[in-house]
């Protein structure tokens, strides 16, 4: 059993799937940062000035007044924080593309080498050595 988990692990497909998932984990925290020191600042200043990821609405119990996301979280009160939904959409959006492009650059990569090479023309540059010597076999035929 030991043996066929080490087969396991050591197939190539296995080793991809990790590769992948530390680069998306890392890829992860780019999109956090474009979207929360980008892209929400940006939204904020369309929605004047309020800050768009701490955007919530209490649905029951007691928050103090002007309190941010964090602690409106830690008072233990029911809360809509659609800011962080929206938020989480817009990574999602993000990460959605960029794979997108991603597939579609692979693919077209796939495309050129399973395409053969564009084969150069036969150029006719006249009889072949073989032609010349049947034809002089032909000559010496007949005469």
């Amino acid at each position: 059993m030991l043996q066929e988990f080490k087969d396991f692990i050591a197939k190539g497909n296995v080793m991809d799937l990790a590769v992948g998932i530390i680069i998306g984990a890392a890829f992860t925290a780019i999109v956090n940062s474009l979207v929360s020191d980008l892209i929400n600042p940006i939204i904020g200043l369309v929605l004047g000035g309020v800050d768009f990821t701490s955007m919530y609405v209490v649905l029951s119990g007691d928050v103090p007044s002007g309190a941010g996301l964090d602690a409106a979280r830690e008072s233990g009160a029911a809360i809509f924080a659609y800011g962080a939904f929206i938020t989480a959409c817009i990574n999602f959006l993000i990460i959605a593309f960029v794979v997108f492009m991603l597939v579609k650059f692979v693919n077209r990569i796939k495309s050129a080498a399973e395409r053969p090479d564009d084969v150069a023309p036969e150029v006719h540059t006249g009889p072949s050595q073989l032609d010349v010597l049947l034809q002089i076999r032909d000559q010496l035929a007949k005469s």
